[in-house]
């Protein structure tokens, strides 16, 4: 059976998740066979006993909408300005790279390309990483450094 996940407690590991046939059934994580975790609008295949969904699988479609390659590309091409980290949704950490950029002109451009080592390693970092580790660092956990 397919549904949604309208909402997971990461506390006590359980949450609900809302079927194609209109009925909702107890999400636990001892069933979840994901790699990401659960989170609300998560699309999910599963199959039910009781009121109890059992073996639930999240449906490929979730990961098309994918941020790494515009990521990576902005990393790479503009990252030493920040870039990256704002499309991320990081703001503070692309502002302090914007200004360590632009201000490290005044020490003789060093803290300028270290800026740009770091953004070319995350551009390197983002690209090595599979779409859903990707999502799950970088979107979900929000890690924003490396």
């Amino acid at each position: 059976m397919k549904g949604t996940v309208i909402d997971f407690n990461e506390a006590n590991r359980t949450g609900l998740i809302s079927a194609d046939d209109g009925k909702r059934y107890q999400l636990d994580m001892s069933e979840w066979k994901g790699s990401q975790r659960p989170k609300s609008g998560l699309k999910v295949d599963f199959s039910v006993e009781g009121e109890d969904a059992k073996a639930i699988y999240v449906v490929a479609s979730n990961i098309v909408g994918s941020k790494k390659v515009a990521a990576a590309l902005f990393a790479f091409f503009l990252g030493a300005f920040g870039a990256h980290k704002f499309y991320l949704g990081y703001t503070k950490q692309g502002v302090i790279m914007l200004l360590i950029f632009l201000f490290g002109f005044i020490l003789l451009g060093f803290p300028s390309m270290v800026i740009g080592i770091i953004a070319f390693v995350e551009f390197v970092i983002y690209l090595s990483k599979s779409d859903e580790e990707f999502e799950q660092t970088y979107v979900i956990d929000k890690k924003v450094w490396f």
